[in-house]
């Protein structure tokens, strides 16, 4: 299970590129050696560090105004490449809760349903004006409102469409598990109903 997903007000530090591979989020030989809750030093580590070990300082995240971000926002096509459920611990590791982009690989987006971290989905046009605003704001604080699906900026509400059941197992911090553990007693009624009209399918099956 996953922490709730809690009305969050935070820095949103802007990294507008396309088609961010899993293998920049986390690269795959950190995996070898580090587990999940120690990986946020190695979170986008081919670029926000130079060759000789050092910040590069023209990574976003390196910034100072940026320090503390919790919002990430992004481009086309975020989490793409293999399908790693340790890109989505890297960026908690690193402290983000939400990722903003136009797109999202598949798989991504539903590893960070599984992991309590919130994938906001805009147009292109809104994405342009959040990355000219962070630009310009020091720092740039950022509200999300999950519960209206909605993120607040510079006194301007901007919906977000989420499909009702993903929004309440992020509000509540249930996994797929936990979503199919809500209905239990629906589920138990069936098992005693089919038990009971169709015994001989239970008893194959526990043969």
């Amino acid at each position: 299970m996953a922490q709730p997903f809690r009305p969050l007000t935070a820095i949103l530090a802007p990294l507008p590129r396309a088609n961010v591979d899993t293998e920049v989020i986390i690269p795959i030989g950190r995996l070898i050696s580090h587990r999940r809750g120690t990986l946020g030093p190695f979170c986008f580590e081919p670029w926000r560090y130079l060759p000789d070990g050092s910040p590069d300082p023209q990574f976003a995240l390196n910034e100072p105004r940026y320090a503390g971000a919790r919002i990430l926002l992004g481009g086309a096509n975020f989490g793409c490449g293999s399908s790693r459920e340790a890109a989505v611990w890297a960026l908690w590791d690193l402290g983000i809760r939400c990722v903003i982009a136009e797109s999202f690989g598949d798989i991504f987006r539903a590893n960070c349903f599984q992991n309590g971290l919130l994938p906001v989905t805009l147009d292109a046009a809104t994405l342009a004006w959040l990355t000219t605003w962070a630009g310009a704001r020091r720092p740039p604080l950022l509200g999300v409102d999950l519960q209206h699906s909605r993120l607040l900026a510079a006194g301007r509400s901007i919906p977000f469409v989420i499909d009702p059941e993903r929004r309440t197992a992020l509000l509540e911090g249930l996994d797929d598990i936990g979503l199919t553990l809500k209905s239990l007693a629906d589920i138990r009624t069936f098992i005693r109903r089919d038990l009971a009209t169709r015994p001989w399918a239970q008893s194959a099956g526990g043969g």
